[in-house]
């Protein structure tokens, strides 16, 4: 799939109405526009202050999905998938068989999960082959410094899960 930029207006949500962009840091802090679209989402993360740090683009024919490059994090890409009354973000971390003794280490990371703040472990299927994934949800109806919170927190983990966590293990 490839990614086209979001369509970017001018635009910020301040109070739940659309304002001028000036506005940004105003909008950190304010409601949602009523419940976020894949659309009003990328263009509200767009015209924030957290643009230099937070790229965003749709792929086509994926409706209702954004790609957030974490430039902070070392370009990691995060999935945000907004449908109803959700948002949920995740980020793909290393295939499973290349995971030594993957059965103690799914039953690791079961146990550790409760020390990983916002964020659930999961197993998914990408290109047919199997991942770890963390995953982080959210109301569509959080505001936008929420959801940037969530990115960044899902970011953090998932280079934390990536080192120290796969340390502990091979520790253990």
């Amino acid at each position: 799939m490839r990614a086209r930029p979001c369509r970017v207006k001018r635009v910020c949500y301040v109070g739940g109405k659309a304002g001028a962009a000036e506005h940004g840091e105003d909008a950190l802090t304010e409601s949602a526009p009523q419940q976020w679209t894949a659309t009003s989402l990328c263009e509200a993360i767009q015209n924030c202050d957290a643009r230099d740090e937070i790229a965003v683009s749709s792929p086509d024919g994926a409706d209702g999905v954004i790609v957030a490059t974490m430039r902070q994090h070392g370009d990691l890409t995060i999935y945000m998938s907004v449908s109803g009354e959700q948002i949920v973000v995740s980020t793909l971390l290393w295939p499973v068989d290349e995971q030594e003794n993957e059965a103690e280490f799914n039953r690791f990371i079961l146990k550790a999960q409760k020390v990983v703040p916002l964020s659930n472990f999961a197993i998914t299927e990408a290109d047919g082959r199997d991942y770890y994934e963390l995953i982080g949800e959210l109301s569509a109806d959080s505001n936008i410094a929420t959801i940037l919170l969530e990115l960044r927190v899902l970011a953090e983990n998932a280079i934390s899960a990536a080192s120290e966590l796969r340390e502990a293990f091979a520790s253990a």
